[in-house]
């Protein structure tokens, strides 16, 4: 689990701003980018439905490798 430890900056006495440290900001665009993977693969996954699928020996078979 991603752990933050954000400071808190505040404007006119209302919070404005987090700021995180350089690896806590990498963690955090690492997680963003695996959760955006895992809903693209959803949202193919729906679009293909009920599309056959071959499994890799059979492509390796038809392709001759």
């Amino acid at each position: 689990m991603l752990e933050l430890h954000p400071s808190i900056l505040e404007k006119d006495g209302r919070k404005a701003f987090a700021i995180l440290t350089y690896e806590e900001f990498e963690q955090l665009s690492e997680e963003l980018s695996n959760y955006q993977d895992l809903q693209d693969l959803r949202s193919a996954k729906y679009d293909e439905g009920e599309a056959p699928v071959l499994s890799l020996a059979e492509v390796r078979k038809q392709l001759n490798i």
